[in-house]
């Protein structure tokens, strides 16, 4: 009997073309970049990583990506709900626009931001006058990274709602459950798996983000200079060993949280089944 050719290749040659791009997009990158860093000793690194310049930079770099997910996840799941449950003129209008962010150039929207913002911007305006100042502050930082990780957590999430239909609402319902209670009861926790994926993909996006914020944080050293840049910085000084430090221990912590991140969510799956 005469073998049919297959249109995918076998797993050797695919196996080979995906170790070969992997390879060369991802980890030779990555050796590089920790081997430039090995070669700096451990006192250089301590030395390096403890600067209060890095420790102010890491802490608005984690704490705003951070918070920034965390209301990516609560006004993703309100516009998800929006968009999967009513019918409305626009709707389609609407859900174009949350894909956005992704085809706006960085740059593009950090300029765009910093123009709305600033003190004499059509929001910034306002804001001053309650005393509030977004641009050139650690706010601009956190606005830009929720502009950039919210379509993360929409995109996630809208394909599990529309798969959960309203039988299991209706069933709840039926058994004298309020809408509150058939919310917090049924829906929340089937969602939940898929709003940690985008939790950790609003704020992994968020820590390495730098076109974005660049325009509206200021970039002013100790207040509202973030990693990424720091990191630009070291190397317009030909700093490449610094740089390297900072970029790798950022990696690494970056990874460390992913990891949990991936954890939690496997155990909720789990706790789920």
């Amino acid at each position: 009997m005469a073998c049919k050719k297959r249109v995918i290749p076998g797993f050797s040659l695919s196996l080979g073309v995906t170790v070969i791009y992997l390879g060369l997009i991802i980890m030779i990158p990555l050796a590089a970049l920790f081997l430039k860093a090995a070669g700096v000793g451990p006192a250089e690194w301590w030395e390096i990583l403890t600067t209060r310049r890095v420790l102010q930079a890491a802490k608005l770099t984690f704490g705003a990506s951070a918070a920034a997910a965390m209301v990516s996840v609560v006004l993703g799941l309100l516009v998800t709900w929006v968009l999967v449950r009513y019918e409305f003129p626009g709707k389609r209008l609407l859900d174009g626009m949350v894909d956005l962010p992704f085809a706006l150039p960085t740059a593009v929207a950090g300029i765009t931001l910093t123009q709305i913002y600033a003190p004499n911007g059509w929001i910034g305006i306002h804001l001053e006058k309650l005393g509030i100042q977004a641009a050139y502050n650690s706010l601009g930082v956190f606005i830009a990274l929720t502009f950039i990780g919210f379509p993360f957590v929409v995109r996630t999430v809208q394909p599990v709602m529309e798969d959960l239909g309203k039988d299991i609402e209706e069933a709840a319902a039926t058994l004298g459950a309020d809408r509150w209670t058939v919310f917090w009861r049924v829906i929340l926790p089937m969602l939940t798996p898929a709003l940690v994926t985008g939790f950790a993909l609003a704020f992994a996006r968020a820590i390495g983000e730098y076109g974005s914020v660049i325009f509206i944080s200021g970039n002013l050293p100790m207040k509202t200079e973030i990693l990424p840049l720091l990191i630009v910085s070291q190397l317009e000084q030909f700093k490449y060993g610094a740089a390297s430090v900072i970029a790798a221990a950022m990696l690494t912590v970056s990874f460390l949280l992913l990891l949990l991140i991936n954890l939690l969510q496997r155990r909720m799956d789990w706790q789920h089944r």
